[in-house]
């Protein structure tokens, strides 16, 4: 019995944020348009078409951004409206079709195979496309092929605001001619070896031998090689809206020790925002719960914009933890818990003001994944230092 060819689409919304803000904003309607860090110090998180005409790009400094195209309107970014429509499509997705991953807060991947016997597939993903333009107001694109990488190629290809179909068996020949970089996997640092090798063209990546590419760039190399020949059989993995990470701790001795309370809460909270970053995920959803030692158990969850970023998340931890504590009780439990998880959370972390900080996170992060979770902690996890006897009084 042959086995049923799959049909994939991948959408995805167009200068996702910029349209958003337009549809807030008539005027900004053909203008220039700059999101992320408003100042010098800030990076591009997100910019219109007519900006990306001087050069400009997202992670681009803002002030590199403002010198190319000084006309640009720059927007400091607000997340929480972000979070609204990308909600409000995900909606109109989820009633439309059987199966459906959402990759990141603006980008969707949707199973329609066996559905062509009834209208057609390209006919079904036509009319989402219209449906969600006619229910939102957004502008969006997809591209329709047997795999995730051949269609969110495609989607690229189909931009601004259109659509298109690669048919089963030309998916090498649409591939080819196109620059190594539309390849998804394929990052700056990627990019710059292959250039170097004089590959530029997905091309010459067909006409090598896949063991030549697993040579040069180990595993990785027969994942460009294979995608670069459109063959991809991941799946599209059925997206739950409540996905979530969380983490417990049951305390040795019931305390009310404030310090040890407040030091947990902070080490537990950080942990989960490096799992979170370290799987590019943005959660929307905080949720505390505290156990005292007569086992009465307290939660309690707050909403928040999609955010990646300690200094967002902690403040609204500590916030849910005083809102739940009573100071006469002794406490035997607290727990943390992160949902409505996307992917995405680089875009989003670029709408601080300033690039330091991003930096100082990435910092961070790379730390913690070469020596470990507790290999960068904040001052307050730390236990005190014990008095050293050889030294005087200051």
């Amino acid at each position: 019995m042959s086995t049923l060819e799959r049909s994939i689409v991948h959408m995805d919304l167009d200068t996702f944020f910029v349209s958003c803000e337009r549809l807030m904003d008539s005027q900004l309607e053909g203008k220039p348009i700059l999101i992320g860090g408003t100042s010098d110090r800030g990076v591009v998180a997100s910019c219109s078409y007519e900006a990306r005409k001087f050069g400009v790009h997202s992670a681009m400094p803002m002030r590199m951004a403002k010198q190319l195209c000084p006309e640009a309107i720059v927007l400091r970014g607000n997340s929480g409206i972000y979070t609204k429509f990308s909600k409000q499509v995900t909606d109109v997705v989820n009633e439309s079709v059987p199966l459906y991953e959402k990759s990141s807060i603006d980008e969707f991947y949707i199973d329609l195979t066996g559905t062509d016997k009834f209208f057609g597939c390209h006919q079904l993903a036509s009319e989402l496309r219209k449906k969600i333009m006619k229910e939102t107001g957004l502008p969006i694109s997809f591209g329709l092929s047997v795999n995730k990488t051949v269609s969110k190629i495609a989607t690229g290809e189909a931009k601004p605001n259109n659509e298109m179909k690669i048919n089963s068996g030309t998916e090498k020949f649409f591939l080819a001619p196109l620059s190594v970089r539309k390849i998804p996997m394929v990052g700056e640092k990627t990019y710059n070896i292959l250039c170097d090798l004089g590959i530029k063209r997905i091309k010459t990546v067909q006409e090598m031998p896949i063991d030549m590419m697993t040579k040069v760039f180990g595993k990785q190399g027969s994942g460009i090689w294979k995608k670069a020949n459109g063959i991809d059989n991941s799946p599209v993995v059925k997206y739950h809206e409540r996905k979530s990470i969380s983490t417990e701790n049951t305390f040795e001795k019931d305390t009310t020790d404030l310090e040890k309370l407040k030091s947990n809460i902070v080490a537990m909270t950080e942990s989960l925002i490096f799992q979170l970053r370290r799987s590019n995920k943005l959660t929307a959803c905080i949720t505390f719960k505290i156990r005292y030692s007569d086992f009465q158990t307290y939660t309690k969850q707050k909403k928040i914009a999609y955010s990646s970023a300690d200094h967002a998340i902690l403040p609204v931890v500590m916030e849910l933890y005083k809102s739940l504590y009573q100071r006469r009780l002794l406490v035997r439990l607290i727990g943390i818990k992160f949902s409505d998880l996307v992917g995405g959370g680089q875009q989003i972390n670029l709408f601080e003001d300033n690039a330091k900080m991003i930096n100082l996170y990435h910092a961070m992060d790379k730390m913690r994944e070469r020596y470990g979770d507790k290999a960068v902690v904040r001052a307050v996890t730390m236990p005190p230092k014990p008095p050293n006897p050889q030294r005087g009084n200051p």
